[in-house]
């Protein structure tokens, strides 16, 4: 089991006054600054690890969402992945590029947000239509639910999150000068070169599936994965709890251990600190009332 600590709630101050992040779904790290997605906003939440003031918000798409949940649910453009992007043409600091799940045709947006040499946001943000990457993976995937993305050795990765019904978790790469190229507007959207399905077993009997994941250093990645008691890729379920696990730089996957907090995990990010993984992660409780949390650990990675 690997012992968690609340490190703090996901406050923010909005035009209104005092709010709240409830369905926090990615999660970026640059430095002390963090980045953190809501599948039930259309706005991005910057926080500061060096103190617990409240975050901010910067709106990613237009429009306001209905306030009631059933509306809200339907409407909202489901961002459930956050990718750091390395620098490529027209972003030299690189960008964030925050995804929809894709379980439904409204749920294919992008929004690409270029970054400065401090890792702030910078320039307008572009939207983008996930609808031609999406459309191999939605003939592949019946109940499509992207809930991670990353870029590491030279792929763009994306994380399939399965269900009860359909339990097939999968990371699918494509390659990364292909898909930057297709983010410049210079190049078709790219192809999947790979797809690595992952059995990531249960608690109590409910699959644990993908709910996000970040690249490491040596090649290999984290991710963090959820039991939710619910049989497709649209309806919430009870959360039976969350987990940590490390997949090698050759697919394999070493380590899965469930938190010690009872919660659903929906993003990670890592850093390697004294040879150990820093880990952050942020909290859906499907309660617009509840206030998502960031949580830290510590994981020793496995032997080589």
């Amino acid at each position: 089991m690997l012992t968690v600590q609340v490190r703090r709630t996901l406050l923010v101050d909005t035009e209104a006054g005092p709010g709240q992040l409830s369905a926090a779904s990615g999660l970026v790290r640059i430095g002390l600054r963090l980045y953190v997605v809501a599948d039930d906003e259309n706005k991005l939440g910057m926080f500061g690890l060096a103190d617990d003031q409240a975050g901010t918000l910067v709106r990613i798409f237009d429009g306001e969402l209905p306030s009631s949940r059933k509306a809200r649910k339907a409407a909202k453009p489901d961002l459930e992945s956050l990718a750091l992007l390395p620098a490529f043409p027209g972003c030299p600091n690189g960008a964030l590029l925050a995804l929809g799940s894709g379980s439904r045709i409204h749920r294919q947006r992008a929004a690409l947000l270029a970054l400065d040499d401090a890792g702030e946001v910078d320039g307008a943000v572009r939207e983008l239509d996930l609808s031609p990457l999406y459309a191999p993976l939605h003939a592949r995937h019946e109940q499509l639910n992207i809930e991670g993305a990353f870029v590491s050795e030279g792929a763009f990765c994306l994380l399939q999150r399965g269900n009860e019904a359909a339990p097939i978790n999968a990371l699918i790469a494509f390659d990364w000068a292909e898909t930057q190229a297709w983010l410049r507007g210079v190049g078709p959207a790219p192809q999947p070169v790979s797809s690595t399905r992952y059995d990531l077993g249960d608690i109590d009997g409910v699959p644990l599936c993908f709910t996000d994941g970040a690249a490491l250093p040596d090649g290999g990645w984290v991710f963090c994965a959820a039991a939710e008691a619910t049989d497709d890729n649209y309806a919430d379920g009870p959360c039976h709890g969350s987990a940590v696990g490390i997949v090698a730089g050759n697919g394999e996957l070493r380590t899965l251990l469930p938190l010690s907090l009872r919660c659903k995990t929906e993003g990670i990010a890592v850093t390697v600190e004294s040879g150990l993984l820093q880990l952050l992660m942020v909290t859906d409780a499907d309660d617009p009332d509840t206030p998502a949390l960031l949580l830290g650990a510590t994981l020793e990675p496995p032997s080589p």
